[in-house]
């Protein structure tokens, strides 16, 4: 197991540049923000302090969606294959498996993923972990003992997807169940019209073993249309009448970006009120939540990488920052509260997604912050500055990209 380095205590930290652009003082005890105060610019700081002389200081940034098993991130470079007629969620899933079967042992492969994660700033994940009647358990099982030795480093919860399908791979149901036993938090989903094409049979399995183990949910839509708003609507149906407000999210969701406005209206009203969240990486060719209008109905839309290097897309690079400046491209952000409101999907709207405790800036808070060079927040965004320290409660992990040996 991973522990954290006792020789970078650092209980005081001076000249913080707050996202309000204040300076401040902050003081870190048992590894929480005790204090927060304007900075004093003492002529004789304590022996033990650190100047972070005006650089700017967000909270740790949130992963929000990941696939730590099947990510080929410092392995040998795996060529893209196109699926032959447009995207394919069943081919490419098959590409997936020609290639893990050449890939480099799964527990290496996802170190080097969660440290390239860490060294950017993410201290807390979502990870989507396989499972099926051809992997079964082997995956999570690979996956849990990776989390077990980086748990003093990163918080990371573990989804159970069935990546196959639950009512097209027989025995895959049993498989999610005991998934969940073994340690998995969330129970996931897959497309239930298009690919299990049974929305009731897909999501009474899901819905009844969240129920079941008292597990969150989050699964992955990528029916466009009519047809995936339809299941969002069950979803948010489900939500409601089993009392999960908060506990279910979306992911991907790309129904509710090829829908008239009058129905993305209605349909934000709807996963507003249900408290089902949406998962976004604003991905390339393909039309993604508008998370603006979203925002506004008061869904929670938080982001997250998704694929890094692996056999569905080549890109990736595990930078939260990056990804907000990527949503906030793609979505047209150009004002500084639309810069913030990129900002805020990466960082407090993911926390609340994933349901951290202790997160932001403040008194009480968990002291898991990175330290960078901008202004404020919408320069951040819009800069990606890549000169960072992270800090786990209190103390230097990771600094310019690469974790502190």
């Amino acid at each position: 197991m991973l522990s954290l380095p006792v020789d970078c205590i650092l209980p005081q930290f001076l000249n913080a540049k707050l996202a309000d652009g204040s300076l401040a003082d902050l003081t870190v005890t048992d590894g929480r923000f005790s204090a927060i105060t304007p900075a004093a610019n003492a002529p004789t700081p304590p022996p033990s302090a650190i100047d972070l002389a005006g650089q700017l200081v967000l909270p740790a940034f949130v992963e929000g969606h990941i696939h730590l098993d099947t990510s080929f991130y410092g392995d040998a470079w795996h060529p893209h294959i196109p699926c032959t007629d447009g995207f394919d969620v069943r081919e490419r899933v098959a590409f997936q498996m020609r290639n893990l079967e050449q890939a480099a042992p799964m527990e290496e492969r996802a170190k080097n993923q969660l440290e390239l994660c860490i060294g950017n700033g993410s201290l807390a994940m979502r990870s989507h972990v396989m499972v099926d009647a051809n992997v079964e358990l082997k995956h999570v099982q690979t996956i849990l003992g990776v989390r077990e030795k980086y748990r003093d480093v990163i918080d990371i919860q573990l989804v159970a997807f069935p990546q196959s399908g639950i009512l097209s791979s027989p025995g895959t149901a049993e498989l999610l169940d005991e998934a969940l036993k073994l340690g998995c938090d969330l129970i996931g989903g897959l497309d239930p019209a298009s690919f299990d094409r049974d929305v009731k049979g897909h999501l009474d399995v899901v819905f009844g073993l969240a129920e079941k183990r008292g597990a969150g949910i989050d699964i992955h839509l990528h029916d466009g249309g009519t047809l995936g708003l339809f299941e969002i609507e069950e979803i948010a149906a489900r939500t409601r009448a089993l009392g999960m407000h908060g506990k279910v999210a979306i992911s991907h969701a790309y129904a509710l970006g090829d829908i008239a406005p009058d129905a993305l209206a209605k349909a934000g009203e709807m996963l507003a009120a249900s408290g089902v969240a949406i998962m976004t990486n604003a991905p390339g060719k393909h039309p993604f939540p508008p998370v603006a209008a979203l925002r506004e109905a008061g869904v929670t839309v938080f982001a997250g990488s998704d694929n890094i290097r692996d056999s569905w897309r080549p890109y990736g690079d595990g930078d939260m920052l990056n990804r907000a400046n990527m949503i906030g491209y793609r979505s047209g952000f150009y004002e500084d509260r639309e810069l913030e409101a990129a900002w805020d999907v990466v960082s407090r709207a993911g926390a609340s997604a994933l349901g951290l405790e202790g997160y932001g800036i403040a008194v009480g808070a968990k002291a898991n912050f990175v330290a960078l060079k901008a202004e404020h927040v919408p320069e951040a965004v819009v800069a990606v500055p890549k000169g960072r320290t992270v800090y786990r409660a209190g103390r230097a992990i990771a600094r310019d990209g690469a974790m502190i040996e």
